[in-house]
């Protein structure tokens, strides 16, 4: 296989784990990192750490991963994209619609690849779950239901809990349906005193009439992370925090007479899949560097699915009510 030139920028929570990743990637070298923040040491898994972004710049790199906050997004890609060097950004792919179409426009033009680290894709649990909704398990899918619950991370600065959790589930349930939003509508609160939303309860519909409702918030002591999708024939769990993925599915009674009335459904068989766990992180790095070296994206999140999924976000906050607690 030929070897990228891989770098990283942004040496946080997250980043650490790329770093952690590319380090040991098959078909790639990892060269360095920029991050200019004196906390972060001087040289990660043996590569440097530049303060210089111009120096960084210089390492002859085919590809970055793009770590930083959000709001460094659309300046950080577009110094790759002036550079030639194709960039997989963690989501969101930028901080507002607008920048996220300007990035996707500017790798489109350079012919660059572009991808977004929408990591729940590559969860072994929605994987398989979408791969069996493609094979006709579920029928006809009803609703997709998705809990993303836990403790505020103090990494988080700059978004509220749309666009650093929720984009998350606007994402997985467009691509795990195969159906685009028609419409969103929220509520939010702010109760943690921080000018963005802590919490948040959205509902939608989907382009196929799937109808969809997302519970996310930094308010709750325990982490969930969880999808419930629920079609003619039954209903997938994914547990996207162990990997597991359960099939409830829809009884088959005998029915002699009916007398027209609905029956609704009844308790069936439970199926607990086995499944390949894979680290999501892993997956998604190995399907970025199998892109770059096609030339295609295969198998990533592109820019304008990104730009597609801020657009979404950005419905639910301007589409919102939201209560703050005051004094």
């Amino acid at each position: 296989m030929m070897s990228l030139r891989a770098g990283l920028l942004g040496l946080g929570v997250m980043g650490s784990n790329h770093a952690r990743v590319l380090a040991s990637l098959e078909g790639v070298e990892f060269v360095g990192v920029f991050d200019p923040a004196e906390s972060v040491p001087d040289r990660v898994h043996g590569k440097p750490v530049v303060r210089d972004l111009d120096e960084f710049l210089q390492l002859g790199l085919d590809y970055v991963v793009v770590a930083a906050p959000t709001v460094f997004h659309l300046e950080m890609g577009t110094r790759l994209a002036e550079a030639g060097v194709h960039a997989l950004i963690e989501k969101p792919v930028a901080s507002t619609s607008h920048d996220s179409r300007i990035l996707r426009d500017l790798f489109a033009d350079k012919g660059l690849i572009g991808g977004v680290g929408h990591i729940e894709r590559y969860n072994p649990a929605l994987q398989a779950a979408r791969q069996r909704i493609e094979d006709g398990m579920l029928g006809e899918i009803y609703q997709i239901a998705t809990r993303r619950q836990g403790p505020f991370p103090g990494r988080i600065a700059d978004v509220g809990v749309i666009k650093d959790l929720a984009t998350h589930d606007i994402d997985l349930t467009a691509w795990v349906a195969q159906q685009p939003y028609l419409s969103v509508n929220a509520r939010t609160t702010h109760r943690s005193g921080r000018p963005h939303e802590d919490m948040v309860l959205a509902v939608g519909t989907m382009s196929g009439g799937t109808i969809t409702s997302h519970i996310v918030n930094w308010l709750t002591p325990f982490k969930e992370r969880v999808t419930i999708i629920t079609g003619e024939n039954g209903v997938l769990v994914a547990d996207t925090l162990t990997a597991n993925l359960t099939y409830y599915d829809n009884g088959k009674i005998q029915v002699d007479w009916d007398p027209g009335e609905f029956r609704g459904v009844s308790e069936g068989d439970v199926t607990r899949f086995a499944l390949d766990r894979k680290e999501p992180l892993l997956a998604e790095h190995e399907a970025f560097r199998d892109s770059v070296l096609a030339g295609e994206a295969r198998g990533i999140v592109t820019f304008s699915e990104g730009a597609a999924v801020v657009e979404i976000a950005e419905q639910m906050l301007s589409d919102s009510l939201s209560w703050r607690l005051t004094d």
